[in-house]
């Protein structure tokens, strides 16, 4: 191959520069795109997030269990499916976004394994625009197996500023979206043994919780700048969570650090609660709604606590998950009490301060199991 850039004359009027994600003029109800890229999960890489995430679970971590409770394997966690789905929609959705809203009607409505290939698409369900403020656009985003079955679920709103005019699209629209099915699960769990049983702690049976007890968890869990690579592994391509002078320069950031993806947030939080709420689920059956209160950074160290809200005979438990940041739960409990229980966007109706330390506030049910089932 011969050399020619010095024989080839720079044209600085030919100079282009690619934009990603949409703008709020970009957004129509109704339209669907098409996600970029896809993954294979491989078996290694589940499993690092399962530990690095701290799950507690032996079904992410241990096929030999996982088949005796009736998968073919282990499952990949969902945590690591809704970082997936969220992410590899990024581009499409949210690479220009203020701001992540919140997370709506999460569903895993099918077993993810090692192996599996995911892909994803978007459909907008509303844009409402609010003059020359930034507009919210509310979106449903699922994330298909490579036999098109729905394994994950979800809406999110998300604050886009205008930005005068229409962008040029980076990815191919207007693929059929799935039906709904809300509420589906098209997965049995069972015990079938005969591995042991004894894979898990004493206290986290169907029996073991009481509706209204509040559960601490004891470790925190300090961030470090572990949580840009993550980003990317993930698909994630918003540049608030990488690219420091974009962050600096968009005013994003109060600090002008990159800011710690929330769905990472998210997902050690659950992992934090899981040794005490999740250790022995069968099906993580998802999630009502709920909100990043506040923002983390590299240093942060992020705590974990569960409230019981009901008990279903058939096994499901509704919690409620609070998230604080450098403040212990027991620390945070006796600080503010009650309050932390309340939903953050509430609280000026109410007459209350918001209260900073706290990050993340979520409502999930779990199918726990019992423990003469075990």
């Amino acid at each position: 191959m011969k050399e020619l850039s010095k024989e080839v004359p720079v044209q600085l009027d030919k100079a282009r520069y690619p934009q990603y994600g949409r703008v709020l003029e970009d957004f129509n109800a109704g339209d669907v795109y098409s996600h970029p890229r896809g993954i294979t999960i491989d078996r290694a890489f589940a499993v690092e997030f399962a530990t690095t995430f701290m799950e507690a679970n032996p079904l992410y971590l241990n096929s030999e269990f996982a088949k005796a409770h009736g998968f073919k394997d282990l499952l990949v966690s969902p945590m690591m499916l809704l970082n997936l789905t969220i992410s590899m929609g990024v581009q499409n959705d949210s690479e220009k976004a203020m701001a992540n809203l919140g997370y709506y009607d999460v569903e895993f409505p099918a077993a993810v394994y090692p192996g599996d290939t995911l892909h994803g698409l978007t459909k907008v369900i509303e844009k409402r625009e609010r003059g020359d403020k930034p507009g919210i656009v509310t979106i449903r985003t699922v994330a298909m197996n490579q036999k098109n079955e729905v394994v994950c679920r979800y809406n999110r709103k998300i604050m886009v500023a205008p930005g005068g005019k229409k962008s040029e699209p980076t990815t191919i629209m207007g693929e059929k979206f799935p039906d709904d099915g809300r509420g589906a699960m098209n997965c049995a769990p069972t015990n079938k043994g005969p591995y042991p049983k004894n894979l898990t702690g004493t206290r986290t049976y169907f029996e073991n919780f009481t509706v209204g007890e509040i559960i601490v968890h004891p470790n925190g869990r300090t961030i470090t700048d572990e949580h840009v690579g993550w980003t990317y592994r993930l698909l994630n391509t918003h540049p608030l969570h990488y690219d420091k002078v974009y962050t600096k320069n968009a005013k994003l950031s109060g600090t002008g650090e990159t800011v710690v993806y929330g769905g990472l947030v998210f997902a050690w939080l659950c992992g934090l609660a899981s040794r005490d709420t999740s250790e022995n689920i069968l099906w993580d059956l998802g999630y009502t709604e709920g909100y990043h209160t506040q923002p983390a950074y590299t240093g942060d160290t992020v705590y974990a606590m569960s409230r019981v809200l009901a008990k279903e005979a058939d096994g499901i438990i509704q919690f409620q998950l609070i998230g604080v940041k450098n403040l212990g739960g027991k620390e945070a409990l006796q600080k503010y009490g009650t309050d932390l229980f309340l939903k953050e966007n509430g609280k000026k109706d109410m007459g209350k301060e918001k209260i900073p330390e706290k990050i993340f506030e979520i409502e999930r049910q779990l199918l726990v199991k019992k423990r003469g089932n075990s």
